[in-house]
């Protein structure tokens, strides 16, 4: 009987981080702030399976473009994007990432992190500093206008995006509708990639 009762109590627990684990519940439970005015009644409709993809709402319409079960991407205006992945920690748990795009001239991103209980988390201990040697080639950083080029991740847009069906993040310089056509030649010089994938290990982006 007490074998049986633990057994029942185990898998209570099973399910329930499975169901939790799930990007539908973890959605549907989101703070109001990450989309101000998206109610709870809104998300439900957006997440049903019945082929309507756009749910208008007070501020205007949010778009369904990928929805999997551990991740969902919305368009939130003309110009702006939210992602919501859910990443497998080492001890079977899982991290809210969020992520907001915005592309008018250029895309920008910003990325926030969150515990089950949607308790923001300090990006620090998730995703590295990112340094210019991941973009530009420091053996010619003698050069005259290496300097130049090096400060574009501190000023300029970076775009990121979860590579399609798996936790890796790819990391764009967007740079080139903000540079003059003078100056684009002499940046582009430097550069080695334009796009860095970071890799999830359970504990953090490498």
């Amino acid at each position: 009987m007490m074998k049986k009762s633990i057994f029942i109590i185990v898998l209570a627990i099973y399910l329930s981080n499975l169901y939790a684990q799930n990007i539908n519940n973890v959605f549907k439970n989101m703070p109001q702030h990450i989309l101000p005015g998206f109610s709870e009644d809104n998300r439900t409709m957006l997440l049903v399976d019945t082929g309507t993809t756009i749910i208008p709402y007070s501020l205007g319409k949010i778009e369904k473009l990928k929805h999997t079960s551990d991740y969902l991407k919305l368009k939130t205006s003309n110009v702006g994007t939210t992602q919501i992945k859910l990443l497998p920690t080492a001890d079977n748990g899982f991290v809210i990432c969020v992520i907001k795009t915005v592309c008018s001239k250029v895309c920008d991103s910003n990325i926030s992190f969150y515990n089950a209980e949607w308790q923001q988390i300090d990006t620090k201990l998730y995703l590295p500093e990112l340094s210019p040697d991941i973009f530009f080639n420091t053996e010619t950083k003698n050069s005259e206008k290496y300097n130049f080029a090096v400060s574009l991740p501190d000023i300029y847009p970076v775009w990121a995006e979860f590579v399609s069906n798996s936790n890796d993040l790819a990391l764009t310089l967007d740079y080139k509708n903000y540079l003059s056509e003078s100056q684009l030649p002499d940046v582009e010089s430097f550069i080695k990639n334009q796009t860095y994938t970071l890799k999830w290990d359970k504990h953090s982006f490498k």
